[in-house]
């Protein structure tokens, strides 16, 4: 396909590239740059003291292994390179402006694995970034990625509908469709995978899951409005050669995880990873007649590749393929059965998907400051779902592709980062008679700029310019700054704004459990939204225990949104463009703190404003509480043999927006305020793992989940109001046994 550029956006687009190079550019002084590696595996080291021979003039590398150090600060020309575990190196700089460093092991030091109080407040990105470690990883069950965020106080899981079993994630007060998820920084799950998305990922596939709050780098797209999160997939070469996870529950639901890692040359490694899991069993706990619970079969399989040749090249590949079935609804329905008078109502979904991504990049010899990138990935999803009588079908067929180069204006102070990128997006959507389909081709380019001082700020500035075939020039700035008041006091604040086409079907799918009737008022514009914030951090030592105090606030205004009214009409779900204010307000506080060694607290309050104008009033959108808590008690004896976990959290009341009756004025409820409680305790050995524990354990249910239950395909049913916990108290346990 062609485009015609005019003169104007041509210069609005080269712009973008030039400004982000030019601007501090005659600031910059003289400095040394280098990068510290592992001489074994040329991994990056983080925390290597860097010091002036002679002086006590020095930094720490960062978490790629990169440090910077003044020319003005030397007394020789030598600087000093010490880790803990390594032969420290004397290097000879003269006449360099770079260098790159390879420690080597003292091999004297048994391997000791360290799983004390981890920081999970990053104080080294410039971002909002919170980090969910592996070990924060199997405090809970981790079935899913839904599962991953359970002692978590920043994302928040809800439950969809009281049939299907769906779930999302929440983040600022905003739908997870506003929040860009990504794999090792390549973006995934999006589009019409949204509504099962979180199922999609096994947590034992996860290394780490990075949360990013406010807006991202422009490097992965104009998507994100509420933030990003980034889940680390397990590296073949770090892994552990056999990891083995196997899980039961009270409802009878099981999951069996295995993977296999392999190093098959000095340069190739390779990691297989499985999952399955299988839920047979019918539970109707609040005799409504319906399953609290979909019965499911779900496989899949992930196979990841890497290749490293010196300190040049690193290319890293991987398959995913998955298929899924689901069928929920009342206790006795079948699948398959034909429309007639006695006909009993469900839900079922077949699901197929394919997908695959490359990483390239090569590191230019003698600049490890300097790289280009080759990222690509490639989807293929297909589904087909039963809601009652109406069918929804659905194929997404996607292709991304992005190029980056990465180099510095005269030292590390100043770095940036240009690229090109390319999107293919294909959609087919038919609910009933209704069909949806678009393609979209998006080229773009971008540019990202650096400035670290070494000290205390850093600032990272960024645009991009795509050309969408369907709805024209897509300009996105973002901008990240970060001050070091002091080395325990941090400052962020973000601002930049977020564009995406929605997929209002597939992201409203809980309201197709109800017999409201799917109306488009106008035809759907792209949805536009500014999101501003900033956090405070502030790490501390008392009584000789570490703890962080962390306080955010960020504000998101849409210039466009696809509003999908539930309160105009107790019998629809209308879709139209947003005409007034639609806002989301979100603060949060959090304390963490090693009250006694083993013993961490985590705490956390969070409030939420957000309002969308529905038929020209401003109200507040509906399930979403205004204030919640957050607990988290986590214990561990030396060497974590025993751990032990407890979470509880309180929802506030949140409005349901739908009408009780047929009289035409709104009557809007509100839901009640309820506690939960999840708890785990493990017991380690040493290549054994053994755990148990329990969701829900107050056993609160939300009553009445389903509204006219008793006549499903009577008008006033409707099972997407869910604004608690379905099944109930569930109990579990499992073991896990590793092979380093």
């Amino acid at each position: 396909m062609c485009f015609t550029i005019p003169a104007r956006q041509f210069y609005r687009i080269f712009g973008t590239l030039a400004l982000f190079i030019s601007i501090l550019y005659p600031a910059a002084a003289q400095r040394l740059s280098g990068k510290v590696v592992d001489k074994t595996n040329n991994s990056p080291l983080i925390g290597v003291s860097a010091v002036w021979r002679g002086t006590t003039k020095g930094t720490s590398t960062d978490a790629a292994g990169n440090f910077t150090l003044q020319l003005a600060d030397a007394a020789t020309s030598e600087i000093i390179v010490s880790y803990l575990g390594y032969k420290a190196d004397t290097i000879d700089v003269s006449g360099k402006t770079a260098v790159t460093v390879a420690l080597t092991s003292t091999g004297s030091l048994k391997e000791v694995v360290v799983e004390g109080q981890q920081t999970r407040y990053s104080a080294l990105t410039p971002t909002n970034s919170q980090i969910i470690t592996n070990r924060d990883l199997e405090k809970s069950a981790c079935c899913n990625l839904a599962e991953s965020f359970e002692t978590n106080a920043s994302v928040e899981v809800t439950t969809t509908d009281a049939v299907s079993g769906a779930k999302q994630i929440q983040m600022l007060g905003l739908d997870g469709s506003y929040t860009l998820l990504t794999t090792d920084n390549v973006p995934a799950l999006r589009g019409l995978s949204t509504p099962y998305r979180l199922n999609y990922l096994s947590g034992t596939y996860i290394e780490s899951i990075d949360i990013i709050k406010g807006m991202g780098s422009v490097l992965n797209g104009y998507e994100s409005i509420s933030g990003q999160v980034n889940v680390k997939l397990r590296d073949p070469e770090k892994t552990e050669r056999l990891y083995l996870n196997l899980y039961g529950n009270s409802l009878a639901k099981f999951d069996a995880n295995l993977n296999v890692s392999a190093q098959v040359s000095p340069k190739w490694s390779t990691l297989l990873m499985l999952h399955s899991d299988h839920l047979g069993n019918r539970v109707d706990r609040n005799k409504d007649g319906f399953m609290d619970l979909a019965l499911g079969t779900h496989h899949n399989v992930y196979n990841k590749w890497k290749y490293k040749h010196g300190d040049t090249w690193v290319s890293e590949f991987g398959f995913n393929a998955l298929r899924e079935t689901k069928l929920g609804g009342q206790m006795d329905y079948t699948k398959g059965e034909p429309v007639s008078p006695t006909q009993r109502y469900g839900t079922e979904s077949e699901t197929d998907r394919l997908s695959f991504y490359n990483k390239t990049s090569y590191t230019f010899p003698g600049k490890p400051y300097q790289s280009l990138g080759f990222i690509s990935s490639g989807v293929h999803h297909k589904f087909s779902s039963l809601y009652g009588r109406r069918h929804y079908n659905g194929e997404q067929n996607t292709g991304d592709l992005r190029f980056i180069f990465q180099s510095i204006i005269g030292h590390t102070g100043h770095t940036y980062k240009v690229g090109a990128s390319f999107l293919y997006d294909d959609y087919t959507e038919r609910l009933e008679q209704t069909r949806l389909a678009r393609t979209e081709r998006v080229p773009g380019i971008f540019a990202e700029y650096i400035f670290n001082n070494a000290e205390n700020l850093t600032i990272v500035a960024g645009a991009r310019t795509d050309l969408h075939n369907l709805y024209g020039t897509v300009f996105t700035p973002r901008l990240n700054v970060k001050y070091d008041l002091t080395p325990n006091t941090i400052f962020r604040v973000a601002t930049g704004k977020g564009f995406r086409v929605a997929n209002p079907i597939a992201e409203n799918t809980a309201a197709l459990v109800s017999n409201r009737v799917f109306a488009f008022r106008e035809t759907l514009e792209p949805e536009k939204a500014w999101n501003l914030g900033g956090s405070f951090t502030q790490y501390f030592e008392l009584g000789g225990r570490p703890g962080a105090f962390i306080t955010d606030y960020y504000y998101t205004t849409f210039q466009n949104q696809v509003v999908a009214d539930m309160y105009s009409s107790a019998n629809q779900v209308e879709f139209y463009n947003l005409q007034g204010r639609s806002f989301s307000r979100s603060f949060q506080a959090e304390l963490q703190y090693e009250v006694l060694k083993g013993f961490d607290v985590k705490t956390a309050y969070k409030y939420f404003d957000v309002q969308t104008t529905y038929n020209g009033s401003l109200q507040q959108r509906p399930m979403i509480p205004q204030h919640r808590f957050f607990v988290n008690l986590g214990f561990a004896t030396p060497f974590d043999k025993w751990r032990a976990d407890l979470t509880t959290q309180y929802f506030g009341q949140m409005p349901l927006a739908y009408m009780e009756d047929h009289s035409g004025a709104a009557n809007v409820r509100k839901s009640d305020a309820f506690y939960t409680l999840n708890g785990q305790v493990s017991r380690a050995f040493k290549r054994w793992e053994l755990y148990v524990g329990g969701e829900n354990l107050l056993n609160f249910r939300q009553p009445d989940a389903i509204r006219g239950a008793d006549n499903p395909f009577g008008a006033d049913f409707d099972a997407s109001m869910v604004w608690g916990p379905i099944t109930g108290r569930v109990i579990y346990a499992g073991i896990r046994f590793k092979i380093e």
